[in-house]
């Protein structure tokens, strides 16, 4: 029953990335997917504190590689800027060496 506390009305994946409208006939018991293909059945509120879990879990780790992604990007714009400073001394030579010659 829609009106009820929980809504049965929901998406269900037909594809990647191509839901179709589905109806639960039973609120109170739902399918989860725990990785690899496998699901396991629970109780909705069992669901919930399942997925609590696994965002706090998320979060967490997000938060440990956060330090070690901003250190890499850090790394990553240094040696982008020194060769952009070798190109600009290439350049710089190759067209010193041009007037030269024409000379």
């Amino acid at each position: 029953d829609p009106e009820g506390p929980i809504s049965s009305l929901l998406a269900l994946p037909a594809l990647c990335l191509m839901y179709v409208p589905g109806k639960l006939s039973d609120v109170e018991r739902v399918l989860i997917d725990v990785g690899t293909g496998y699901y396991v059945e629970k109780t909705a509120d069992d669901a919930r504190d399942f997925f609590k879990r696994k965002i706090d879990f998320l979060t967490k780790q997000m938060e440990k590689i956060q330090p070690a992604l901003q250190e890499k990007h850090a790394m990553k714009q240094a040696v982008v800027e020194m060769m952009n400073q070798k190109i600009q001394q290439l350049t710089a030579l190759g067209a010193a060496q041009g007037a030269t010659t024409k000379a």
